[in-house]
């Protein structure tokens, strides 16, 4: 029997390099940098006053003003990508069955200016005082859930919560609803808004993110040696799969293909990746096996790419694991280099950019590497600064997450 196949049809972003996916692809191939200043809270108490924000949002193209207000800033996030995923695929939901038609998002972290929102009203004004919209506007399927409503969408529908992996989690589980026959359409990604006080405070405990205030573009260097930590950052990435069959009878036009998905844990430490690289290695093994695919035959890696000192070294280390003297022949790229760290958004925006590379034949750069930390082991290339043009057919994309979470997703040109 031949096994169903999912093609991606539609694409949707909002991020800190743009608010549509047009702007989003000039921006990665123009090797530009989203990071700048907060200005979303005063940050004159933080260690680090900088990150990637969505500038110039506005909810109103897809969201009515009455239903914003009461959605927290990641579910309109969701909401406006999924909203130019849908638009761009040319789908029209209601000569489509609804209960073959899903949901599957990912959020790392959920509506977490609405959660501090109703702490400070709890502790200064009482319980009495708390929204009714409070739990609906905090949990993390609120932007699965919204969706659903929006398009009419009765089929599967669940939230995947993998912290940085989340979103490739998501398009992972929504090829497996097409394969199996449960949906032939799947609206899938991530979002994430935690550029908030208690967000950007929490990540500044971890030790985790970049102290470079006084560059905040220069700040997101992965495979870099002067990296010192990861920008937070905040967006969607929003993709429509779709059955393949199901895709050509309606003569839609096809971005590429999910081929595969791999999942593994580290088990290993709650915040640091295994420093052998050996669960996100397996984790890409998978992806390519799922595929049926040969490993020398991968031409391009999205990498997961921080730029963190333990976390880049390791994807390098699982990279050579896995493809031995073919690791030298790939190319590999991280859009976080430009965009930041969009945490359990990061999959989707990041599967966007590797559909984009399939259909375009271009890939994008990776910014800011100046000095290759060779010393350290990351000696591959990583297509420093400037976009690459060349055709490539079969690529994967890296996403590993707190708690040893490791995702690889295999898109291929159809």
């Amino acid at each position: 029997m031949t096994r169903r196949r999912a093609v991606i049809t539609g694409l949707g972003t909002v991020n800190p390099l743009g608010l549509n996916v047009p702007t989003y692809w000039r921006a990665l191939l123009a090797g530009q940098s989203g990071i700048a200043p907060i200005t979303l809270f005063d940050t004159a108490a933080f260690k680090v006053k900088f990150g990637g924000e969505v500038k110039k949002f506005d909810p109103a193209v897809a969201v009515d003003p009455r239903d914003a207000r009461r959605s927290d800033r990641f579910t309109l996030f969701a909401i406006v990508a999924a909203a130019e995923a849908v638009r761009d695929s040319g789908l029209d939901f209601a000569k489509e069955d609804a209960f073959r038609c899903g949901c599957v998002l990912g959020s790392g972290i959920g509506g977490l200016s609405e959660l501090e929102d109703g702490a400070k009203t709890l502790a200064e004004r009482g319980p009495g005082r708390l929204g009714p919209f409070l739990i609906p506007k905090m949990i993390a399927n609120a932007a699965s859930g919204n969706i659903s409503i929006k398009f009419g969408l009765r089929g599967p529908n669940t939230t995947v919560a993998t912290a940085c992996s989340s979103a490739a989690h998501a398009i992972g589980d929504s090829l497996a609803a097409i394969r199996s026959g449960q949906a032939d359409v799947m609206v899938t990604g991530g979002s994430e808004a935690a550029i908030t006080p208690l967000g950007l405070g929490g990540f500044i405990a971890c030790r985790a993110l970049s102290e470079r205030n006084d560059a905040p573009e220069l700040a997101s260097r992965p495979f870099d040696k002067d990296r010192d930590g990861f920008v937070l950052s905040e967006g969607a990435g929003v993709l429509v799969l779709e059955e393949y069959e199901h895709a050509k009878a309606r003569g839609a036009s096809i971005y590429a293909e999910v081929c595969g998905s791999g999942n593994t844990a580290d088990a290993y430490h709650i915040t640091a990746p295994h420093e052998d690289g050996s669960g996100a290695a397996e984790a890409m093994r998978a992806a390519a096996r799922d595929a049926g695919w040969n490993l020398p035959d991968v031409q391009y890696i999205n990498a997961h790419g921080t730029s963190t000192g333990l976390g880049d070294v390791a994807e390098t280390k699982a990279v050579k694991a896995v493809f031995g003297d073919h690791a030298k022949k790939l190319m590999i790229s991280s859009t976080k280099s430009m965009v930041g760290h969009l945490l359990g958004a990061s999959g989707g925006v990041e599967a966007i950019a590797c559909a984009l590379s399939l259909r375009y034949g271009v890939l994008h750069p990776t910014i800011n590497l100046r000095n290759q930390d060779v010393e350290a082991g990351c000696d591959l290339d990583y297509i420093p600064n400037t976009a690459r043009e060349v055709r490539v057919r079969k690529v994967l994309s890296n996403s590993f997450g707190f708690g040893g979470h490791n995702c690889s997703l295999a898109l291929g040109a159809v």
